[in-house]
């Protein structure tokens, strides 16, 4: 299969995906939208990964997210695989008419995720993931919730018997990835100080760096369930 990968910034790249995507003999490509990149076209690929950004871009979006949201509605209106993260999970709940509004925690660092009794997600019924966001979403109509935090009780949603899956957390995130994050500006700020339970500190979140391997095989079973619906 080709994969087609939509980059909304120089700090938000695919990590781990494109290693994967590599290991299991597909081939792909990424499209840095936010460098002027034109998107791609709807029969050019078998399936779509909308990567995170800078979550202001939801409430501001950029002048080439326009062609890009047609994208998001066309693939939506196909059969075609089509799989978001943080902001692109808020574009495609958007899309679905859910509701995308701020929080009442950001987070940011390592949380846990419980599977929601009627999940379809091949997951664990607990496990940990990479959280960095302030916005989260309702669960659209017709969708199946993965689960939540103590801070999100949604964190990600399968829609038309998993063809279309949104991820509020982070599986593809690798120790050279999260850096930029780390030590850039975007960090999700919380409004008062007792927001700030679940925003951990640089050090908190590179203390075990085994965490990101173990986020592989998690990824591996999202990401094979989600192709085998091509």
């Amino acid at each position: 299969m080709h994969i087609h990968l939509l980059q909304h910034g120089p700090d938000h790249g695919p990590a781990r995906l494109t290693d994967w995507l590599a290991s299991m003999g597909h081939s792909y490509t990424v499209f840095h939208l936010y460098a002027g990149e034109l998107t791609p076209r709807l029969g050019e690929c078998d399936a779509l990964i909308v990567l995170d950004g800078p979550e202001a871009f939801y409430s501001e979006p950029p002048a080439w997210h326009k062609p890009e949201r047609k994208l998001l509605n066309r693939y939506l209106d196909s059969q075609k695989p089509l799989l978001g993260i943080g902001l692109g999970a808020l574009w495609i709940a958007d899309a679905l008419d859910a509701v995308v509004a701020p929080g009442t925690y950001p987070e940011a660092g390592w949380h846990q995720v419980t599977l929601a009794p009627e999940s379809s997600f091949d997951l664990p019924e607990q496990f940990e993931a990479f959280m960095w966001h302030r916005l989260v979403f309702s669960l659209p109509d017709n969708a199946l919730p993965l689960g939540g935090s103590a801070a999100a009780p949604l964190q990600g949603f399968s829609w038309d018997s998993g063809r279309v899956v949104g991820l509020l957390c982070h599986l593809e995130t690798t120790q050279a990835s999260v850096m930029p994050l780390l030590l850039g500006s975007e960090r999700p700020a919380a409004t008062h100080a007792a927001a700030s339970r679940f925003v951990q500190t640089n050090d908190l979140i590179l203390e075990d760096t085994s965490r990101f391997q173990r986020l592989a095989p998690l990824l591996d079973r999202v990401m094979t369930q989600w192709l085998k619906t091509a």
